[in-house]
């Protein structure tokens, strides 16, 4: 039997382990334990998330509750070493490039574990940026090195030094996709299908910035003309943009099957979210990224992404193509196929 921990630092992470999670139980000879480094009341998970997924509660909460983020990396330390005292695996997961993902790895390596990267390979090449330190402690360490396309393989395999284990398993996010997809709920709004943006925000650096971001806001007001732009954003950056523009549709935030259903069903999308930025390739929905780079190179190079930094001609150049009809033509990166799980856990047994 083959232990299995799989961590989970933030709401987001829990899209991409749900998959993982159908797998295992489906294969014999594993078993599975799910932490999850903050508190069990976190507000950020919504009351109807596991059920929209359908997957459990995690077993374990290591009750992590702080925004700073070397506080989190101690604590996140000392609590998962703790949990390893009594409970014994042969390996651990970690997911994306945050804070606790960071420190969750370190013990790993440090009690002899061998360690998964979900995601691994992505790079901003912005060392200023303290999730891009995290991925490079991660990837350096990782005895598994899952990547999502060619572009992260090369690179994920350039920061081990050993291509033998690295593996281009695919897109985990398009596994919870796939097998949601038919589930997807309209959400309760006044809209019509193909004729509202979608926007959404949560890069600290852009919302920080209020006097670039006030310029893109008004940007897209003006190029959006009479379609209107929906923004189904969290406290902080709600209420940023409300101080902002007036002319944001603002809407709470929505739950997983609704908030798929409105991007999927889009005229197009603004966003600072490789996520988000994912699934719009799914979808084939146009999709501006307000920013200089993505982690995620095939959701540009094939998929219905484009960058378009702080720079306000090109973002309203950007709306204008979608709403003219005149945006590029996109197809499905490789190993988008919804069995990325099945390939990690194969690889793992």
């Amino acid at each position: 039997m083959k232990n299995i921990c799989i961590i989970a630092g933030a709401r987001p992470n829990f899209v991409k382990i749900a998959p993982l999670i159908r797998a295992i139980r489906a294969t014999e000879g594993a078993h599975y334990v799910v932490i999850y480094t903050g508190r069990e009341d976190d507000a950020s998970l919504e009351p109807t998330l596991f059920d929209d997924l359908q997957m459990p509660h995690p077993d374990v909460f290591l009750g992590v509750d702080s925004v700073r983020l070397n506080e989190i990396t101690s604590q996140v330390m000392a609590r998962f070493d703790s949990f390893l005292d009594s409970h014994p695996v042969d390996v651990v997961i970690v997911v994306d490039d945050l804070a606790s993902t960071m420190a969750a790895a370190i013990v790993t390596k440090k009690r002899g574990i061998k360690l998964a990267h979900l995601v691994a390979g992505t790079r901003s090449f912005d060392i200023q940026m303290p999730k891009e330190i995290n991925r490079l402690v991660i990837d350096a360490l990782s005895d598994y090195l899952f990547t999502a396309g060619v572009k992260s393989n090369s690179i994920a395999s350039r920061s081990q030094g050993d291509a033998s284990q690295t593996y281009m398993v695919g897109n985990i996010l398009m596994d919870t996709l796939r097998y949601n997809y038919q589930r997807l709920q309209r959400p309760r709004l006044d809209l019509q299908e193909n004729n509202y943006f979608v926007l959404t925000l949560n890069r600290k650096a852009l919302l920080a910035n209020q006097e670039q971001l006030k310029q893109m806001l008004d940007a897209m007001v003006a190029a959006a003309g009479d379609m209107p732009i929906l923004a189904p954003l969290r406290q902080d950056a709600h209420d940023t943009v409300a101080a902002l523009n007036d002319r944001i549709r603002l809407i709470s935030p929505l739950s997983y099957l609704e908030f798929g259903w409105l991007t999927a069903h889009a005229k197009g999308i603004i966003t600072d979210s490789g996520n988000v930025a994912e699934e719009a390739t799914f979808n084939n929905v146009p999709c501006i990224t307000l920013n200089s780079y993505t982690e995620h190179q095939e959701t540009v190079s094939i998929g219905t992404n484009e960058l378009v930094g702080g720079d306000v001609e090109l973002l309203s150049t950007a709306i204008q193509k979608i709403l003219q009809n005149n945006w590029k033509k996109s197809s499905l990166p490789d190993r988008w196929d919804g069995r990325t799980a099945e390939r990690i856990v194969k690889i793992l047994l």
